[in-house]
């Protein structure tokens, strides 16, 4: 079928969001945009301007930059993970990063008390999700709007880190929970890993078009399906010979990994997943189709606190210390819903992906990481943020269908 001449771009746009590549075209675009120009085009450029330089320095794309890369958007990405499951409801959490940090502070508390590591990492994934929950039941059972109860978790939150954190920070000393960001998977087994996850996203995606046809749905084209995975297993296989070349796929971007998969099944693949999409593309239809709104609501945010736990795990590993600039007093809150929202993630509820939320945060990290390279300042790195998110939220605003705007 010949394309419709008489569309115009924004129509185009919207056509091209609603495919299955539609959603990760956009955050693609951005984080190949960024990786070039710092990666090539400025080293290069700083080459040719600098007489006394011997070789162009591609320090960005260097294995060692890649593998800090990853490291430093760890805790962003955990947090955008939990953060996206909300915004496919139509809400949003900006507690998120309180919550890690409170769960991270209660992670030092306990960790200095004697209590184990592997104890105490279970004990704040408990505490993680009932804040969380608690949060969940004001906004669905007693109808409070989520940007006011959240906004009243953040600050609530913050206080509650000061106090369990008098001095404003604390050192972590425990093995096993330094181990998560320091243990190092050795090169055959990250291929090895690689490989399984190529097989299982292969084997998922042949089961999806095998329930379409029993159902008598459209298929998605052959060439567009394995075009997908093989794009999947070059970005992955990549992402994991680049580590190797420089040390070795850490422990931490593993367990992200199965974090983010796990959350992925279930949004995608679960009743209950069905009806996060169902509630947050028209929760009117949803409530009255039998789906319990109230009950999926306060689920999700306790999936987020869950997240949030997980995600002041991971910081509290990777920092080696607990502080409140570093979670509650920092920007890893901003940073955590741009990079769901540059993800593809619509702030209007019932589309997007936590797999986008990763890539988002590589596009945050990268950006962060590209500019401090260069020396830009901290002002520069915020105001280079801003502009991306705007305009990020700007495509998902254009890219909505007419009508479906407001909630």
């Amino acid at each position: 079928m010949q394309p419709d001449i008489s569309l115009s771009p924004i129509e185009r746009l919207r056509q091209l969001r609603e495919t299955s590549l539609g959603s990760f075209v956009p955050v693609l675009l951005a984080l190949a945009a960024i990786w070039i120009y710092f990666g090539l085009a400025l080293p290069v450029w700083d080459y040719w301007s600098d007489p006394d330089a011997a070789a162009p320095r591609f320090i960005f794309l260097s294995p060692r930059n890649i593998y800090n890369l990853f490291m430093q958007s760890a805790v962003i990405a955990t947090l955008a993970v939990g953060i996206t499951v909300v915004l496919l409801l139509g809400e949003i959490d900006l507690s998120a990063a309180a919550t890690a940090g409170v769960c991270a502070a209660l992670l030092g508390v306990l960790v200095l008390a004697g209590v184990p590591g592997w104890a105490a990492c279970l004990i704040v994934m408990v505490v993680g999700v009932v804040m969380g929950a608690a949060q969940g039941l004001l906004i669905a059972y007693v109808g409070i709007p989520s940007f006011v109860v959240t906004l009243a978790g953040l600050l609530g939150y913050q206080g509650l880190m000061q106090k369990i954190l008098p001095t404003g920070n604390l050192n972590i000393g425990d093995p096993f929970v330094r181990a998560i960001s320091r243990v190092l998977i050795p090169d055959v087994w990250g291929l090895v890993l690689a490989g399984l996850l190529v097989v299982a996203v292969t084997a998922l995606s042949l089961r999806k078009q095998a329930a379409r046809r029993a159902r008598g749905l459209e298929l998605e084209a052959g060439a567009v399906l394995w075009g997908q995975v093989a794009f999947f297993a070059v970005v992955v296989f990549a992402a994991v010979l680049t580590m190797n070349a420089y040390r070795s796929v850490p422990l931490l971007i593993i367990l992200l990994t199965g974090v983010t998969a796990i959350v992925g099944w279930v949004t995608t693949s679960t009743p209950f997943g069905r009806s996060i999409f169902a509630v947050g593309g028209n929760a009117e239809s949803a409530r009255r189709v039998g789906m319990d709104v109230k009950r999926i609501r306060m689920v999700a945010f306790g999936i987020v606190g869950l997240l949030a736990a997980i995600g002041g795990i991971f910081g509290a590993s990777r920092y080696g210390s607990v502080s409140y600039t570093a979670f509650a007093g920092g920007s890893l809150l901003l940073e955590s819903i741009g990079a769901a929202v540059i993800g593809g993630t619509s702030l209007f509820g019932g589309r997007g992906s936590v797999w986008n939320a990763i890539l988002g945060a590589l596009v945050i990290g990268s950006l962060g990481n590209g500019l401090d390279l260069t020396g830009a300042s901290a002002a520069d790195k915020l105001m280079f943020s801003g502009a991306i998110l705007l305009l990020a939220v700007a495509i998902d605003a254009l890219s909505r269908p007419p009508g479906n705007t407001a909630r």
